[in-house]
């Protein structure tokens, strides 16, 4: 048994045990590297991770790209690094889609926040709902702001139609961490008001996320 080992496998048995109560956020990071770094001390790099990111949150969230710059970590690690939150994430939202209701603002404030957690570029989303705002499916419909010439208008209704839809919100974020909709934005919630309309579907509203925050096109007035 290496010098380490014997660490390694202490950290290993105390998650074990208990989770992760108890450990400080550099164990957490460090109990991670152990399993892509089969060998040596990975204290050190966690902690490394830490000061250049700034906290786990900063390291699990930061780019392969921006990760492999810190010494000591390769490709594989860094996958990893990226695999672990995005993994927990998708399996967080395929459980709240078996019973989500989204009928007030504050559900869907707090459901699109957590969509859009991951998101590093400008996407859109759509979510369909039934008559009890019931949330049927969500599609991501690209990447790329909202505007009219980004949007495919067809994949709008046949989102809706496929998933019987009552009634649709979309969803797009802006990395830049202002909310405020621009033209483009009001542009294209009108036109997809419009071709769901003549399906017999409502467009409920169209949502901002932005730093952590999100504006809603229906409480700011668009769709009176």
């Amino acid at each position: 048994m290496g010098v380490h080992d014997g660490h390694r496998e202490r950290v290993r048995r105390r998650f074990l045990e208990g989770g992760l109560s108890g450990f400080a956020d550099h164990e957490i990071l460090e109990l991670l590297l152990c399993y892509a770094i089969p060998q040596g001390d990975v204290n050190p790099l966690a902690h490394a991770l830490m000061d250049r990111f700034g906290s786990l949150s900063g390291v699990l969230s930061a780019p392969v790209e921006l990760l492999t710059q810190v010494k000591g970590v390769g490709e594989r690690t860094a996958v990893l690094l990226r695999l672990v939150p995005q993994a927990a994430r998708r399996a967080r939202l395929a459980d709240m889609e078996r019973e989500v209701i989204l009928n007030t603002r504050e559900n869907v404030g707090a459901y699109l926040l957590e969509l859009f957690s991951q998101e590093r570029n400008e996407a859109v989303y759509q979510i369909c709902l039934d008559g009890k705002g019931k949330l049927l499916a969500c599609r991501r419909l690209g990447e790329g702001s909202a505007s009219a010439v980004n949007l495919d208008m067809r994949k709008v209704v046949e989102n809706a139609i496929l998933h019987s839809a009552s009634s649709v919100i979309l969803a797009h974020n802006h990395p830049s961490g202002i909310a405020l909709p621009s033209s483009d934005d009001q542009a294209a919630t009108e036109q997809v008001r419009v071709a769901l309309g003549a399906i017999g579907v409502r467009l409920e509203d169209h949502i901002i996320v932005a730093d952590g925050d999100f504006v809603s096109f229906s409480e700011s007035g668009f769709f009176d």
